[in-house]
């Protein structure tokens, strides 16, 4: 019988991380990049920070996203761990959708995102300008 080396928990966490590579076409993790920088997903937990929120205020609130395409997206945010949904037996049914502790994590990077295209919006249009001219 082989011994097996021992690895400290630092060198087992340095291994899983290593066995994601988004740079990989195969990786899970770029199917998680390619779902999380989806315009509608970034307005959505954007729109979800300050608390829950029904269907309609979401649709509200993110202008030109389609009933289909929020549907959509806030089924796949549920099915990722991000937001959960909360029906209320009411007439009519109350549905919230809100952050999970997942979900919040991610609003930092998300929110930076939006705040920086906010800010840095003229600077892109005066490229652009320069650029096609």
């Amino acid at each position: 019988m082989t011994a097996m080396p021992t690895r400290t928990a630092d060198q087992q966490r340095t291994q899983e991380r290593a066995r994601y590579d988004a740079y990989l076409a195969e990786c899970p993790a770029r199917q998680l990049l390619d779902r999380i920088s989806d315009k509608w997903v970034s307005l959505l937990l954007n729109a979800l920070a300050d608390g829950p929120q029904r269907y309609s205020e979401l649709h509200r609130t993110v202008a030109g996203v389609s009933q289909k395409m929020l549907t959509q997206t806030l089924r796949t945010l549920e099915r990722d761990g991000l937001l959960t949904r909360t029906v209320t037996a009411a007439v009519p049914v109350r549905v919230d959708y809100a952050l999970t502790p997942l979900g919040r994590s991610l609003l930092p990077v998300v929110a930076a995102v939006k705040d920086w295209a906010e800010t840095h919006i003229e600077e892109v249009h005066a490229a652009r300008r320069a650029y096609d001219a």
